[in-house]
């Protein structure tokens, strides 16, 4: 068998990485979190800075929700659905509303839908019965049902995902790994032994920066934080050049105050939280081009 250059081995494994991300297709998600403009505006400019669509709860009014709905088609935005397990409530009760909840959520056919599963106070058990119910409920809409790495759920930390992987081993998830980033007390590493597992099973990002004492950097276009960016843009893009399918959805989700720091006394943030969002967009973008 003739000899194949090392060279020739290098460029064309480069070539296949680079192809591998550049075929999909990255659709990017706007967070109405902290959002305090009509939803008619905050729609529009989500669509001026070149997003895809909105991540949102759904209303909780009827008029609401008519709004919404109409300014996704005025705007041909698409949309994901955040939802949840009530933690104030029984487990029975919390089970059976997230149920509820979710049904009706698929009246709206949205791209996915995006779950804080669970309590971090509850049994291995009962956070799995939330899976269960959920993936079956999911698998008859056909809508993918992915579940968000989070502070106070199943998925609090590293390890209790893991654990709840081999429980369940359809488990999808939205990786926001600056939750992780705080709870352990580190910048984790793409190549971390126990964060590999974990990659595979994600199929949505929400693109905020932690770092080792919190779960959202000041400002990510200061300099001070260029490694905490550099080691979160690096994991994203391993999730994304792997990742099976052609379509891949990220949600840029840095928040308001309290997340957002501020002022002492006068309460004023010290950064833009849209700002914030748009920089890591136009960042995750350039550095897919790389």
């Amino acid at each position: 068998m003739p000899r194949i250059p090392f060279l020739l081995l290098a460029f064309t494994f480069i070539t296949i990485s680079f192809n591998s991300i550049a075929q999909k297709q990255i659709l990017f998600f706007q967070t109405d979190w902290g959002n305090e403009l009509p939803i008619d505006d905050f729609l529009a400019k989500t669509k001026t800075a070149g997003y895809d669509g909105i991540e949102v709860w759904m209303p909780g009014s009827d008029e609401a929700r008519q709004k919404l709905k109409a300014g996704l088609e005025k705007y041909d935005l698409k949309i994901i659905f955040l939802h949840g397990t009530n933690k104030g409530l029984p487990f029975e009760e919390a089970l059976k509303a997230y149920e509820d909840g979710l049904k009706y959520i698929h009246t709206w056919n949205p791209v996915k839908v995006n779950s804080h599963t669970g309590n971090d106070f509850w049994t291995l058990e009962q956070n799995l019965a939330f899976l269960q119910a959920g993936q079956k409920i999911a698998d008859e809409a056909g809508i993918p049902l992915i579940h968000e790495t989070h502070r106070a759920r199943f998925s609090y930390s590293l390890p209790a995902t893991l654990e709840m992987l081999e429980a369940f081993p359809e488990l999808k998830l939205t990786l926001d790994i600056s939750h992780w980033m705080v709870v352990h007390e580190r910048l984790l590493q793409k190549n971390d032994p126990f964060l590999q597992p974990i990659l595979p099973q994600v199929d949505h990002i929400h693109a905020r920066v932690g770092f080792a004492e919190g779960p959202q950097v000041n400002n990510p276009a200061a300099p001070e934080w260029n490694r905490a960016v550099a080691v979160h843009v690096d994991i994203w893009k391993e999730i994304i050049q792997n990742y099976p399918g052609d379509v891949f959805t990220i949600t840029t989700e840095f928040g308001p105050p309290p997340y957002l720091p501020t002022v002492p006394f006068s309460n004023v943030p010290i950064a833009d939280q849209w700002a914030a969002n748009v920089y890591i967009k136009d960042l995750i973008k350039a550095s897919l081009n790389d």
